[in-house]
C-alpha cells in the first residue's frame, strides 16, 4: 500500500508586489538589471538547493504565479545563509530601487500586494496591473 502525506499549502503573504516595482526600474533604469539579475540567480539557486518551488504556497491571485517572493518566503524559513545574506543585501536592493520608482508607485505596489494576498484581486484587475510587465520572473 502506498501512502501519500498530504501537506497542506502555506498561504502566499505579500506585502510589496516586487513584479510591478521591478518592471518599472527595469523601464527606467535598465542598469538595474545589472544589480537585480545575479541576485534573482542567487535566490533560485538557494531554492533549487533547498528543493523549494513556488508551488509551495497557494496562490490566490493568478498574476502572482512564479514570483520569486515565495522563494524568498520560503529561503527566509529554511536557510540560515541565506536570512544572513539578505540582512545584508535587501536594504541595499531596496534602497536602490526606491531611488528608481516613486513613493506613490511603492505605495501603490502595497496596497496591491495586500489586496492580492487576500484573493481580493479580480482576475481582470490583475491582468491590468501586470500588463506589459516583463521582468523575467
Amino acid at each position: 500500500m502506498i501512502c501519500v502525506k498530504y501537506m497542506k499549502k502555506k498561504k502566499a503573504v505579500c506585502n510589496t508586489c516586487t513584479i510591478k516595482l521591478v518592471s518599472i526600474a527595469y523601464q527606467r533604469s535598465p542598469i538595474f538589471r545589472l544589480i537585480r539579475e545575479p541576485l534573482k540567480l542567487g535566490m533560485r539557486l538557494f531554492a533549487w538547493w533547498y528543493r523549494i518551488t513556488p508551488d509551495d504556497y497557494q496562490l490566490l491571485t493568478p498574476g502572482c504565479s512564479g514570483c520569486i517572493r515565495f522563494y524568498k518566503l520560503a529561503l527566509k524559513e529554511q536557510s540560515g545563509l541565506f536570512c544572513w545574506l539578505n540582512e545584508r543585501i535587501n536594504p541595499l536592493f531596496d534602497s536602490i530601487l526606491e531611488r528608481i520608482v516613486t513613493e506613490e508607485e511603492v505605495s501603490e505596489a502595497k496596497t496591491y500586494a495586500r489586496a492580492a494576498s487576500e484573493g481580493k484581486v479580480k482576475e481582470e484587475d490583475a491582468a491590468k496591473w501586470l500588463k506589459g510587465q516583463k521582468t523575467g520572473f
